[in-house]
């Protein structure tokens, strides 16, 4: 799965989003309350680190078990430390991929497809991390 820059977070404009106070069940049904707890800034829930924050594109399919699919918008932050398990931005000899990081024994980039073979980073490949993927936006439409 390759990625595609889309841009950088930072002083974006205010917009005021209703968030309402009761959860909506993903079982039964539940009654609807009419009233809204305050406004969700998205900036805020979504992003931690402003000035190191960007966004890419996903392409492909190697991340879907891991809930990314091909077109989703990814929140990265450049910020954070990566750890073992993180999904992250990486660049092997130049090309950038998204992939869960592996700090083992061996340093490995898993795909999240079975159809696909994990990246054995060897120490002759130049590995670069551009990020830690914190959010993904995925539309259903």
């Amino acid at each position: 799965m390759s990625v595609v820059v889309l841009g950088q977070g930072g002083d974006s404009p205010f917009l005021t989003i209703p968030f309402f106070l009761s959860a909506v069940s993903a079982g039964f049904p539940s009654p609807a309350q009419d009233y809204v707890e305050k406004t969700l800034n998205l900036n805020e829930l979504l992003i931690q680190h402003p000035s190191a924050t960007y966004f890419v594109r996903a392409e492909g399919d190697s991340m879907q078990g891991a809930g990314i699919f091909s077109g989703d918008v990814l929140v990265v932050d450049r910020s954070l430390q990566a750890r073992n398990g993180d999904i992250v931005i990486a660049s092997i000899d130049g090309d950038l991929t998204v992939k869960k990081l592996e700090l083992s024994s061996v340093c490995r980039l898993l795909p999240c497809n079975p159809d696909y073979s994990p990246i054995v980073i060897s120490t002759e490949e130049a590995l670069e991390l551009f990020g830690v993927v914190t959010n993904v936006i995925h539309s259903f439409r």
